[in-house]
């Protein structure tokens, strides 16, 4: 709280890449949504895998805090730029990759985020992509999640899911001219990043 209130001010947008709660329903999110609504600026929020709260949109809409926006699959306007979010998944090949349950949610993922990208490229803005998985991995740069990003002219990319010390998951890197910031709080010591001005 006082990392964020020092640094964000109520003009400010924030973009948080998803694992927002450890509920499991609305109701039992609403300790976490009360905590968000009392914090400067608006909050963009993108769904993470512990998210199991997160149903449908309108629902979610009504029970988040007025400065709280959810993004799942479409895009805003922040600052001069369209902002794109999914919330991605693992990618094939890694060593958690398990066919039978991750191929389905992959290729979702992969429709729900090329939505996404249609969306924020007819605004005629800059895109950013807002994920909760990062969209490489550590061994291979390449892959589709990659090339919609490069398709679509993303030029920054943000993304939470990695915790503790990772260190071939870096807090950034640059590939095919996409700048990739790991956002996770304990990658940033929970202080809010600037990542752009408008």
């Amino acid at each position: 709280i006082e990392n964020w209130q020092k640094t964000v001010s109520a003009k400010d947008a924030v973009l948080m890449c998803g694992d927002t709660s450890w509920a499991m329903t609305l109701d039992e999110a609403k300790y976490d949504f009360d905590f968000l609504g009392k914090l400067n600026g608006t909050v963009y929020l993108s769904r993470g895998n512990h998210d199991h709260w997160w149903g449908g949109i309108t629902k979610l809409r009504k029970a988040l805090p007025a400065n709280v926006v959810p993004l799942n699959h479409d895009c805003a306007v922040v600052a001069g730029r369209a902002v794109c979010a999914t919330r991605g998944w693992l990618l094939p090949g890694c060593s958690e990759w398990k066919p039978s349950t991750d191929t389905a949610i992959y290729l979702r993922e992969l429709l729900r985020l090329e939505m996404a990208l249609q969306a924020g490229a007819s605004t005629g803005l800059p895109l950013v992509a807002m994920l909760h998985y990062p969209p490489f991995d550590d061994e291979n740069d390449q892959g589709e999640m990659m090339d919609l990003l490069e398709k679509y002219g993303v030029s920054l990319c943000v993304y939470g899911h990695i915790h503790g010390i990772c260190p071939k998951s870096a807090y950034y890197r640059r590939i095919r001219g996409i700048d990739l910031y790991n956002v996770s709080c304990d990658r940033l010591a929970f202080t809010p990043l600037l990542l752009w001005e408008d």
